[in-house]
């Protein structure tokens, strides 16, 4: 099941980005496996420069240092990086802006899935 593009305004974005399940596969690096799930480079790829990329995991802080490193060598950018967050759900609220853009996005992937169905478009006309 595709889901429908993600439609962006023009303006810069905050990008929240769960790590296990999304990026690389769940707990894979209590196995050692840091390899990247489809679709994270070409999501990755349609993020503008302009935006921020925040990572967030469950992840304890002792594998924040080793983590970003593989990011690093993967060529996948971090802003900032969020460790030691519960492993429950991740709730986002925002103000919409008084022209009505809608500035709150979740998008929940299937577990190891990768977000490959995700599609970013920015459109001028939002």
């Amino acid at each position: 099941m595709t889901s429908p593009p993600l439609r962006l305004s023009p303006l810069a974005h905050t990008w929240m980005i769960d790590l296990d399940g999304v990026v690389f596969p769940h707990n894979g690096h209590l196995r050692g496996d840091h390899s990247l799930l489809p679709g994270v480079r070409e999501l990755w790829a349609a993020i503008p420069a302009d935006d921020r990329i925040i990572l967030m995991s469950a992840r304890g802080l002792e594998h924040q240092a080793t983590t970003l490193a593989v990011m690093a060598a993967e060529g996948l950018r971090v802003d900032h990086a969020l460790f030691g967050l519960p492993a429950g759900e991740r709730i986002l609220i925002n103000d919409a802006k008084p022209s009505g853009l809608i500035t709150a996005h979740a998008i929940n992937l299937a577990r190891d899935a990768g977000p490959g169905e995700v599609v970013v478009e920015v459109s001028p006309d939002l």
